[in-house]
This record gives C-alpha cells, sequence and structure tokens, in this order.
C-alpha cells in the first residue's frame, strides 16, 4: 500500500489576517480576506475547501450577507493579526473517478478543522462514533454547498476497515420524521473479525485488482435514470433491484468465508444482469472489451469484475486467482491502456488508466499532529508556493513562514520523500520555454490544410465586437409573422402517422426502381465532436458505441452501415455510403473503418472531409449574459443556483481578462477549431471530388439521403424516395411530431413561406411550442436539380474532380471548374443567416483535471435553404421513430424504453 492516503487534508494558524485556501492536486490557492470570497464556491478551483470551512462551524452559515469581518472572525478563533491555513490533496484521482473522493476528501477537511477547534474529543487518532457521524452530516451539507455532487453512499471512507451501508426508516427522533419515509443519513455496520476473518481480508487484497479506467463521464443522468425506475416501479428494474439483493447477500456470504472466488461470480452478475437490467447504460464498451481479454488471456484464473460507482469507465476491480494477481497487474495495465488508445476518439478519456496499489484501510479517517522537524506541508504545495514567496524580500514575510522555509531547506537535503523538490522549484522560477511545441504553430498548419478562410474569419470578429452578429442578432425581426403549418396545406404532400405509413403503391414502386437501378447514395453527417454528447470532450460522435444491438456495442458508424447494407441485399444492388467529416473526425475515422474492415461494408464506402474551418473565438460579455440570462433556463434549488451564477460570473470575468472577441488558442489545436455548419457538407462533396467519384462509379446516380449521425431511424425506405421522386422538388424535408423536449426550431410560415425556421432564431420562446413539427434534418435531394440551382452541372463536377486525384495532372479545366464551383457556394452562403452559438469545449491539464469553457464560434444551417425562393423545397411528416435525434446520453433509455431503439435493429443487418 503506499504510504500517501488516497486523500489528505492539513491545517495550521498563521501569522496573517487570512483565510488561506490550497489544493495541491488542482495546483490552486488563495488568500480569502473577506466573507464574500468564503461564500463564492465556483469562484475558482476552491470551493470544496470553502465548502468544508463552513459546515465545519468554523465559518458559521447564517453570518453570509451579514455584513461581518473575516478578520475580526478568525481574530475571535485563533487571535488578533492571526489567521487559518487549509490544504487538501487527492493523490492522483481524477475528477468523475466514482471512487466517492468528494465525500471522502470533505470528511477529511471537517474532521480536521472539527479537531483543530476542539469540536472533536482528540487531537490525533481515529474519530468516535458520534464524532463520525456528525462528520458525515456536514459532508453532506458540505457536498450540497459546493455543489460537487457526492452521495451518502460515498460515505465508508469515514468509517474502518469492511463495512456495510444501508439506508434506514425515520424514526420519532430523527428529523426527516413525518417529511419523509426514509433517513438521510445511513447506517455503517463496521463487521468485525468474528464476521469478517483475517484470513478472509487477505485473500480478498491478494486476488484484488483496483483500476481507474481513464474515463471521467457525468454519473448524475444515470443516478436519475436509478431513481425514476425506483419511483416508477417498472417491472423489469423492480425485479431487477430485488435480483440485486439477493446478490449481496451472496457477495457478503462469500466474503464472510473466505471465498473470493464466489464472490467475483456474484460481483459479475451483479454488474451484467440486475445492473443493467436496471439501465443498460451504466456499462460501455470500453469496460466490456477490458472484461474480455482478462477472459481471453488468464482463462480459468480470471475470476470476476466488480464495478465500483454509478458506471463503468471509472473505478473497476477485477479478480484474479492469487498466484496470477502481480501478473495482471502488469498485464492489465497494458490492456487498459491499448484498449483506451483504440478508443480514445470515441469514448471521453480524461487521462491514462492506473492500476492501483491498495489495502484495506482499518483505521477509517484518523489524524495526526505534526510537531518540530517532521511540521512540513506535502511537496506539492511548497511547489506550489515557494515560487511566489522567494520572489519576495525575505525580511517582509512573517516570522513562521521564514522558519518554515529554513526548516524546508533543510528536510529537502535529507528527507527522500522531498527528493527532487529543489528541481521542481527551479523549473517553476525558471520555466523551460514552449516555444517548438506550441500548440499555436500546429494550429496554423491545420487551418491552412482545411481551407480557413482568414478574411471571412476577421470578417466574423469585426462583427461580433461590434453587435453586428450575436446570439440575440441571430433572431429574426421582432415584427416577423410566425405561424404554425396547417398538415392539409403542405403543398403536394400528404402528412404521414404512425398507423399509416406510404403515400401509394405507385409511388413506392417507383422507389423500389430507383434503388434496384443504383440511383442513391446516403450522406450520413459524421463532422461533429458531439459536444452535448460527451461535455464538451472533443471525440467523435460517429464513433462513439453508443448502445447494444445484437449483443454487441455499436458505433453510430456500424450502425447506418448495417441499415445501406440491408436495403442494398433487399433491392440488389449495394448502396454507395458517404460519411462527411473534418478536420477532427476524418482521420480517427478513417482508422478506425480500417482497423475494422469497413465493419465488412461490400457497397462504396466513401468520407467526404471538410473543405471548410473556423476558429473559434472567446465569447463577448454580451453574448455570455444573453445566453444564461435571457435564453430558457431550468431553475436549480437555491444553492445550487448560487453556485452556478458563481461560475458563470467567474467565466465571464475570464471573457474579459482573455479578450472579448480574441481568437481561442489556449487549448489543444483540434478543442480551438469548429465546424462551420451542416450547409457546407454536401458542398463539401463538390468540392473535395467525393461527388465526382461517385459519378464516375454510379454515372446513373440522381437522388441522395441526407441525414445527421444520430438521426439513427432514417434509412432508404422506398415508400419515402418515391414520394420525393414523384413530387419533383429539389430537397424534400421529412419532420417529426414535436415533443416538449424538442428544442431547435422546426416547420412554420415566416411572413407567408413555408420553411424551416431554426430555434434560434425564432424572435420569442414561445412561438417555438406553437410550432407542431420538428426538423429531423433529414433531407431527399434531386441532385441534378440541386446542381442547376446553383449554376452547376455534372460536367463541373467531374471536371474539378480530376484535381482530387494525384494520378491525374492539374488542368486548366479542372481548375477554372473548381474555382466556378467555390463562387458558386460562396454566393450561396452569402444569401443565407450566420449565426453565432456558445458551445463548451474541455481543457485538460493532468491527472485527469480538467475545466470547461465557453467558446463562441459561427454557423450557417443547411435547413435555411428552404427559405430561398430559388429552391423547390417541401416538406413531409414522418413517424418520430424516424426522425428523432440523440443528441445527449440522457436521451437513450427513453430511447430504448419506447421501442426505437428494437426498430433501428429491425432495420439492420449486422455484419
Amino acid at each position: 500500500a503506499s504510504p500517501r492516503p488516497p486523500v489528505s487534508a492539513w491545517l495550521r494558524v498563521i501569522d496573517e489576517p487570512v483565510l488561506r485556501l490550497s489544493s495541491v492536486d488542482l495546483r490552486a490557492t488563495a488568500d480569502l480576506t473577506s466573507l464574500a470570497e468564503v461564500f463564492d464556491f465556483a469562484r475558482d478551483y476552491l470551493g470544496l475547501l470553502k465548502a468544508a470551512v463552513i459546515a465545519a462551524g468554523i465559518v458559521p452559515p447564517g453570518i453570509e450577507g451579514s455584513g461581518q469581518s473575516l478578520a475580526a472572525l478568525l481574530a475571535q478563533l485563533v487571535g488578533p493579526g492571526r489567521g487559518l491555513e487549509l490544504v487538501s490533496n487527492v493523490n492522483n484521482i481524477p475528477k468523475g473517478s466514482r471512487l466517492a473522493v468528494s465525500t471522502n476528501l470533505l470528511g477529511s477537511l471537517i474532521s480536521v478543522c472539527m479537531r483543530a477547534t476542539r469540536q472533536a474529543a482528540s487531537l490525533t487518532g481515529e474519530l468516535m462514533e458520534p464524532e463520525r457521524r456528525l462528520v458525515l452530516a456536514r459532508a453532506l451539507l458540505g457536498e450540497w454547498l459546493g455543489g460537487s455532487g457526492g452521495g451518502w453512499q460515498d460515505s465508508g471512507g469515514l468509517w474502518p476497515g469492511i463495512k456495510l451501508i444501508t439506508g434506514a426508516v425515520a424514526r420519532a427522533e430523527d428529523p426527516e420524521f413525518g417529511l419523509s419515509r426514509g433517513r438521510l443519513m445511513p447506517v455503517h455496520h463496521v463487521f468485525t473479525r468474528d464476521e469478517i476473518p483475517e484470513s478472509a481480508r487477505q485473500a480478498l487484497m491478494d486476488s484484488l485488482v483496483v483500476v481507474h479506467g481513464g474515463m471521467a463521464q457525468n454519473v448524475g443522468p444515470i443516478l436519475e435514470m436509478v431513481t425514476e425506475k425506483y419511483l416508477l416501479r417498472s417491472a423489469a428494474a423492480w425485479q431487477g433491484r430485488q435480483e440485486a439483493l439477493t446478490v449481496l447477500e451472496e457477495v457478503l456470504a462469500a466474503l464472510k468465508r473466505g471465498d473470493i472466488r464466489a464472490l467475483a461470480a456474484a460481483t459479475t452478475r451483479n454488474f451484467q444482469q440486475p445492473i443493467q437490467t436496471i439501465i443498460p447504460w451504466a456499462s460501455n464498451h470500453f469496460t466490456e472489451q477490458l472484461i474480455e481479454r482478462c477472459r481471453r488471456e488468464f482463462g480459468g484464473d480470471f475470476w470476476g469484475f466488480w464495478m465500483l460507482g454509478g458506471m463503468a469507465g471509472g473505478g473497476m476491480g477485477f479478480i484474479f486467482a492469487p498466484h496470477r494477481k502481480r501478473t495482471a497487474q502488469v498485464r492489465l495495465a497494458e490492456i487498459l491502456l491499448e484498449t483506451k488508445h483504440s478508443l480514445q476518439t470515441a469514448l471521453p478519456f480524461a487521462m491514462d488508466p492506473v492500476v492501483f496499489e491498495y489495502a484495506i484501510n482499518e483505521h477509517g479517517t484518523c489524524a495526526d499532529l505534526l510537531l518540530s522537524e517532521a511540521a512540513l506541508m506535502p511537496a506539492g504545495y511548497y511547489a506550489l508556493t515557494v515560487p511566489k514567496l522567494v520572489q519576495q524580500d525575505r525580511l517582509t514575510l512573517p516570522t513562521a513562514r521564514r522558519a518554515e522555509l529554513d526548516q524546508l531547506g533543510a528536510a529537502a537535503r535529507t528527507k527522500p520523500e522531498l527528493r527532487g523538490l529543489v528541481q521542481t522549484l527551479f523549473d517553476a522560477l525558471l520555466p523551460r520555454s514552449h516555444t517548438e511545441s506550441a500548440p499555436g504553430e500546429n494550429l496554423y498548419e491545420i487551418l491552412a490544410a482545411n481551407g480557413f478562410d482568414r478574411a471571412h474569419h476577421e470578417q466574423i470578429r469585426a462583427d461580433l465586437r461590434e453587435g453586428r452578429i450575436g446570439l440575440a442578432q441571430n433572431r429574426l425581426h421582432a415584427d416577423a409573422v410566425i405561424e404554425d403549418v396547417d398538415p392539409e396545406t403542405i403543398i403536394g404532400f400528404q402528412a404521414l402517422n404512425e398507423d399509416s405509413f406510404g403515400p401509394g403503391r405507385e409511388s413506392r414502386n417507383r422507389g423500389v426502381a430507383a434503388l434496384r437501378a443504383g440511383e442513391v447514395a446516403v450522406i450520413s453527417l459524421a463532422a461533429g465532436a458531439g459536444s452535448r454528447w460527451t461535455g464538451g470532450a472533443g471525440t467523435c460522435k460517429a464513433l462513439h458505441p453508443f448502445a447494444k444491438f445484437a449483443g454487441q456495442h455499436r458505433t453510430f458508424l456500424e450502425t447506418h452501415l448495417a441499415k445501406s447494407r440491408r436495403r442494398g441485399r433487399e433491392f440488389g444492388a449495394a448502396v454507395p455510403q458517404v460519411f462527411s467529416t473534418s478536420y477532427l473526425t476524418h482521420d480517427p475515422t478513417a482508422e478506425f473503418l480500417r482497423r475494422r474492415g469497413n465493419y465488412g461494408y461490400e457497397g462504396p464506402l466513401y468520407l467526404s472531409p471538410g473543405r471548410t474551418v473556423g476558429l473559434r473565438l472567446i465569447p463577448t460579455e454580451r453574448d455570455l449574459r444573453f445566453q444564461w440570462e435571457e435564453m430558457p433556463q431550468q431553475r436549480l434549488d437555491e444553492q445550487q443556483q448560487k453556485v452556478r451564477e458563481s461560475l458563470r460570473t467567474a467565466l465571464i470575468g475570464w471573457a474579459r481578462r482573455t479578450g472579448e472577441g480574441t481568437d481561442y488558442t489556449d487549448n489543444v489545436p483540434l478543442q480551438c477549431l469548429h465546424p462551420v455548419g451542416h450547409f457546407y457538407e454536401v458542398p463539401n462533396l463538390f468540392r473535395n471530388g467525393v461527388l465526382a467519384a461517385l459519378l464516375a462509379e454510379r454515372p446513373q446516380l440522381r437522388y441522395l439521403l441526407l441525414h445527421n449521425i444520430d438521426t439513427l431511424g432514417a434509412d432508404l425506405d422506398p415508400r419515402l424516395l418515391g414520394q420525393h421522386i414523384d413530387a419533383g422538388a429539389t430537397l424534400t424535408f421529412e419532420m417529426i411530431p414535436r415533443r416538449l423536449e424538442d428544442r431547435g426550431g422546426g416547420i412554420a410560415r415566416v411572413n407567408g413561406r413555408v420553411r424551416i425556421v431554426e430555434g434560434l432564431a425564432l424572435p420569442r420562446e414561445e412561438d417555438e411550442f406553437r410550432l407542431s413539427y420538428y426538423n429531423s434534418l433529414t433531407t431527399w435531394i434531386h441532385l441534378d436539380q440541386l446542381l442547376e440551382t446553383v449554376g452547376l452541372n455534372r460536367e463541373d463536377i467531374l471536371a474539378a474532380g480530376s484535381l482530387s486525384d494525384p494520378a491525374r495532372p492539374s488542368n486548366t479545366r479542372g481548375m477554372a471548374a473548381q474555382a466556378k464551383i467555390a463562387h458558386a457556394i460562396r454566393m450561396l452562403a452569402a444569401k443565407l443567416p450566420t449565426y453565432i452559438t456558445i458551445k463548451d469545449v474541455k481543457k485538460r491539464w493532468g491527472h485527469g483535471q480538467e475545466d470547461v469553457f465557453p467558446v463562441a464560434q459561427f454557423e450557417k444551417l443547411w435547413g435555411d435553404l428552404t427559405a430561398l425562393p430559388e429552391i423547390d423545397s417541401q416538406f413531409i411528416v414522418v413517424p418520430r421513430s424516424r426522425g428523432q435525434q440523440l443528441k445527449d446520453p440522457a436521451q437513450l433509455d427513453g430511447w430504448l424504453r419506447d421501442g426505437s431503439a428494437a426498430q433501428v435493429g429491425e432495420l439492420c443487418d449486422w455484419d
């Protein structure tokens, strides 16, 4: 076991009238001089420490807003002119680990504060049982104050040894009595040596390998689903819960008799059956790959899997035969890293996986009093604070601080744990130049390689700063007349519903004939990073193994190929499948398909790389305030709302300091760039040679089906294709009946014209709720009519495509065609509005720690083509299961329960 505990806290009196807080692992420190700063939880990285100081009673909660002085409060507590310093450290465990870090860290912080203020019986050693329960109650208060999101089930580290944590019914002496059936505080039963003997404890440690998989995901939606299913008592979930209780009894019985193999079988069954019966999304492809590889490599010596926390991929346990544990630790570290590398563009990893050394903690949260030469903070604290101190005149430092620095210097020469501190401090004082590897150089190379238009970017910046474009300017004029459409007035189309799907046998026959003749191709938009899907992690959404079909996790990419495969086999003509990509997704998608042999797809398969890219900007305060104050927002409970508003104030300050409207370059290059909207995806086909290759291979190609990568129900239905052919329209858009949660616009009559209107363009929030149909974006395209509308033809596409073939030399005709296409696209784009949007991006800075920043980017959207009179656009209403989009993992459970997932499965032929 490591001599360093997983979480640690230090407290001391200092000769300065401040409350000094430092987080070693987050590399943050601050001197708080006012009570307002103490209660501002999201201002910096120290919110958890502030919550601990308040929950421990050092700063009474009721003093907020009283006008009292923090210095006066500290003088009452520790003496005039003095203050307190509280330091925390998490030993290389990332945020979102599901290893109960926040609750146990709060427990350590609160208990050390309570000991120092005589709220605990002893300065050192273990806490007494009543003290543990008080610390837990205050830790739960701290979780609520700081918004860290931990739960009562995370509190085990306060108690020693192996313990069983259970909920309890509220009794008359409990404050919850009469308000809630259950009690907020759980019961902790600590197993004695008679119940679980030492031999069983040692057997567990001899077999269990504890790891962190490197994934950092928000487990909140999973826990909400668990609560929802518990309250609704859905039959399958309720049965799974009863089965889980049976498994718990098996786990306890196996522990008591020291049968670790039986324990492993029980925990594995718990993960694969009841847990996934209740919440299928608790598992993921990464975890199941790890389990499968362990089974293959260790055979019968791999005993089982133990999920830790509410979601796999973070904290996990793998159980092996004792004689294989050491080998398994080494090999599992390699397997974790190899699997992570194969999936790192598809899943949100925050760090490389870790295999932990551990031991059962037989003391719980405990404390030591450091005296004399031992009275030093951790080495990381000094790496954080000493560089600032040595830049000051030594005589201006408090006497205690000068003595501490002298003591540190002596200890650094003799103590092994401080070896290397001098080099660390030297590097901090004289940082190395990072010019050679600065992200800016690679960033500008990527911009140049992906068609970045600097002049257009500067115009966007100027317009943004001057207020000509922005979130408020996205909206149509307030006097625009926006009306819902009557289904009977949608020209040339019959509104289809769930019971009657099909415009007629003759139309269907025409669709079938077109499919058999090979006149249709599918374009799936896969250029995005799925910001909402991963919380800004910058992965490729198309490659995300989002759900199980036919017993395996399938990616969005594989699902669309399986649908095209089915239609190709049904009609005897392999379907050309195109995936549009971007600077972020092209290379990972190409490599992903290569490694998987294109999923065995027998038809033509193309990637359509983007030819336009944007550079993100620091948002303006005006747009941030509009996003957070004018746009519809969920109102949280009082404390959560306060924390959120504090965070937003901090982010507005960041935008001001960094420079509103300046380029966002302080991140890895791929997080600084952005796609410029799905309007450009079809024009990219004209420019990048993919459409030319398609026409060369399939001269008979006439129709395209365009859809989002997350619109899983869209496929080549001959009834819809036939209706599009019969109507003779250039574009046919598929609409679905709107539900309350559908936000983003729809079909409306705007100033008399039926068109798609984006949600961010609606002048008033209530306008969207009056629209009956939501835009799925799925579009049937008559290729030749679209080319003719913009002044192009097939010959232009084929001529320009010759420049994309490295085997063919450049020619004047091809260059002229490229210029003609570029001009046509530019003229068409000029007719469409430019929208400004705010997106979240993650900036990772080591050890699994990350920040999320709002950035501004511009977009032009495909649906706005319906506002152009020269483009003949028609609309058709399709069943929701066909047009529903999956934008957030929280939608997956409803998508599974309402039968949509089963319908998608029926559309697929898996390789």
